[in-house]
């Protein structure tokens, strides 16, 4: 018995696929992809009206369902280009603090592929990635979504005004429970 798993168009078709349910705030999925020292990166995401996270990461072409160095590089990176994006477009101006990594990945549906020659996992599932690759995810994230952002202001403001709104309903909740 052979059970066959492919997307014709890759991580964007996959990406599209998990999102097929839901309503997605950007019409076309956000795509990036670079090739540096010998290691190749990849990353697709779309943003929906939901509250949930949906992140699949792979390193080889192996799900990494533990994450590792590249999903914590990316994570770190997608925070950190949306808050200087926000401040850019002046969103912030009525906030106290910059997003938190959860406010900035509420709704978010990504796919994250890495294809290194020498990868070095955690365990025998290789559930986890443990090479020193958190880096060069960072500077690949930043670059590219950062320039994305840059070029579609429209895609930029839904994307964090949905993370403002996540902001200040972290924060009344808090608030309430101080209250309580």
């Amino acid at each position: 018995k052979e059970n066959v798993f492919e997307f014709g168009g890759g991580i964007v078709s996959f990406a599209e696929y998990l999102n097929k349910n839901k309503n997605p705030l950007h019409n076309k999925v956000i795509y990036f992809q670079k090739e540096q020292d010998g290691v190749i990166l990849e990353g697709a995401l779309q943003y929906n009206d939901g509250y949930s996270e949906t992140v699949f990461s792979f390193a080889n072409n192996i799900n990494t369902v533990d994450g590792g160095a590249h999903l914590s590089g990316f994570r770190t990176s997608l925070t950190r280009t949306i808050n200087y994006a926000g401040q850019q477009l002046g969103l912030f101006k009525d906030m106290k603090e910059n997003l938190t990594g959860d406010d900035v990945r509420e709704g978010l549906v990504a796919v994250i592929s890495v294809k290194l020659s020498q990868p070095q996992f955690e365990g025998q599932t290789k559930g986890k990635l443990n090479s020193d690759i958190a880096g060069i995810v960072q500077a690949f994230v930043n670059e590219r979504l950062g320039a994305y952002l840059e070029q579609t202001p429209p895609v930029a403001r839904k994307i964090i005004n949905k993370a403002i709104v996540a902001s200040r309903a972290r924060e009344a909740a808090r608030k309430a429970r101080e209250l309580t």
